[in-house]
């Protein structure tokens, strides 16, 4: 059973100065015993900059060290500041330039996805946008098979909450490359998302919210159905007692998926 913990659900104790990268990986493997992480960019990054930038290369490669060392895959990295699309071009190029970035650290640290969000913009997109956002994916997107992972969006905010366009991008993108981080449930409302982007799904996140759907197990259905074989992530931000209730949506998501498994 591949089950992750998205780093980000550990924010409230980063913010705090109770948990560190290094922290997060000893929570993980010897805590919840997983052997699967998903890395968030704000772990080890200047979040305080407009742009964060990664850190040097001996920083990543202790990061490495320490993964190798827990005998732990990094299932997803999640980056935030560097997503595709802004209206300033200056601004859009400070991005894109973050973006490759990252795409090489994911090659050193061994990332098996890696999620760059489209933008970070209102729900609509100019055809300027998506012509610029497909060639983009498509840059990306060959670097990442050319170094053994896949790269892409996640419905996450802006534009992308619309599932009918996030089909039209991976279809317009069309490479073996790209594939989209699901989190699962999170649309514009009454939007049916998840199957509609199903085919093109390399990756998962679930929340609190999702943990209580109906719909889930039907999610993670259709999904198998589609060929998904990767991970699924406990990813919200836990506030009131972060390790119990991460505990808490790890067995709730262990339980969910054997229940699926068992009625396939």
């Amino acid at each position: 059973m591949k089950a992750s913990i998205g780093a980000f659900s550990f924010y409230q104790l980063l913010s705090q100065g109770e948990m560190d990268l290094f922290g997060y990986l000893e929570t993980v493997r010897y805590r919840y015993r997983l052997d699967a992480v998903d890395l968030w960019n704000g772990f080890f990054v200047n979040r305080e900059a407009p742009i964060w930038e990664l850190p040097a290369d001996d920083e990543l490669l202790k990061i490495k060290r320490n993964l190798d060392e827990r005998q732990l895959t990094v299932a997803n990295m999640a980056v935030d500041r560097a997503h595709l699309w802004d209206p300033d071009p200056d601004v859009r190029e400070q991005l894109h330039r973050n973006a490759l970035a990252h795409l090489r650290a994911a090659k050193l640290l061994g990332v098996r996805t890696v999620r760059i969000d489209a933008n970070r913009g209102p729900v609509e997109a100019s055809e300027e946008q998506f012509d610029y956002t497909v060639r983009r994916y498509r840059e990306y997107a060959q670097y990442a098979a050319d170094h053994g992972f896949t790269v892409g969006p996640e419905n996450h905010t802006g534009i992308s909450l619309d599932p009918h366009w996030m089909k039209q991008l991976a279809e317009a993108v069309d490479h073996p490359g790209y594939g989209i981080l699901l989190h699962l449930n999170r649309w514009i409302e009454g939007e049916p998302g998840n199957e509609i982007v199903a085919p093109w799904v390399n990756h998962t996140h679930l929340d609190r919210r999702t943990l209580f759907s109906d719909q889930t197990e039907v999610t993670i259905k259709a999904l198998g159905e589609a060929g998904y074989r990767g991970y699924w992530a406990i990813e919200y931000n836990a506030t009131s007692n972060p390790y119990t209730e991460i505990e808490w949506a790890l067995a709730a998501t262990k339980r969910m998926l054997a229940s699926a498994a068992n009625h396939g």
